[in-house]
């Protein structure tokens, strides 16, 4: 969840009656979907293909992994547009309402939920397709002041993350890094496990706000 000045407080801004009003909210309902729906056309960008042109194709049904998927606005999407997915969440009031939504949606029956912390994911190796995350990643490290260990939790991350993917496998982080200097070191935390990509902002120079990591592994 994003407002416009500032980041909310994680996790005061999404649990008990704040993961209620989040539900609720329809500027936050169309907020999450329009920017998942532009993080599927980006997981399907041309530049992230192989050199002779190759890669994947929009309307093969793919296992999405969606991290920090909240209240399911996210999965929602992913479902729509045909993918399998898997939703993360560490918040036990955000994920039970994207169980009520599976309950009570015949279009959401084959969305599995599972409450666990993105920094310790319960995925086999070489089990996922490919995978996204809107909005949640800023917060995988928030208990941690130390830089030292802020570098080696989003490292260890990266590279499990990396490991779960099957070969061919993309990643798309939309998050909002605070300057350029967390900008780099989350994007070193995939560029030095086993990814390559680039970003995509609003304008170039731009050092923090709404910001998208198109990432692929390596071959």
């Amino acid at each position: 969840m994003v407002r416009k000045k500032q980041l909310p407080i994680f996790p005061d801004d999404y649990i008990e009656d704040k993961a209620v009003e989040y539900n609720r909210s329809k500027w936050m309902e169309r907020n999450q979907k329009r920017t998942t729906s532009l993080t599927i056309q980006y997981l399907f960008d041309e530049k992230l293909n192989n050199k002779n042109g190759t890669g994947i194709k929009l309307g093969d049904s793919f296992l999405i992994l969606d991290l920090g998927c909240g209240t399911g606005y996210s999965s929602e999407i992913l479902i729509q547009n045909g993918f399998k997915v898997v939703g993360i969440d560490i918040l036990y009031d955000m994920l039970s309402k994207a169980r009520e939504k599976k309950k009570s949606s015949k279009d959401l029956k084959t969305l599995e939920l599972i409450l666990a912390d993105i920094n310790f994911l319960p995925i086999r190796v070489n089990s996922v397709d490919h995978i996204i995350s809107i909005s949640s990643y800023n917060f995988i490290t928030h208990k941690i002041e130390n830089f030292g260990e802020n570098v080696k939790l989003l490292n260890d991350t990266g590279k499990y993350i990396n490991k779960i993917l099957k070969q061919n496998g993309r990643v798309v982080i939309e998050f909002y890094p605070q300057d350029d200097n967390e900008l780099k070191i989350f994007n070193k935390s995939f560029i030095n496990n086993g990814f390559e990509g680039f970003m995509v902002k609003n304008n170039p120079n731009q050092k923090s706000g709404q910001t998208f990591l198109l990432l692929k592994k390596k071959m």
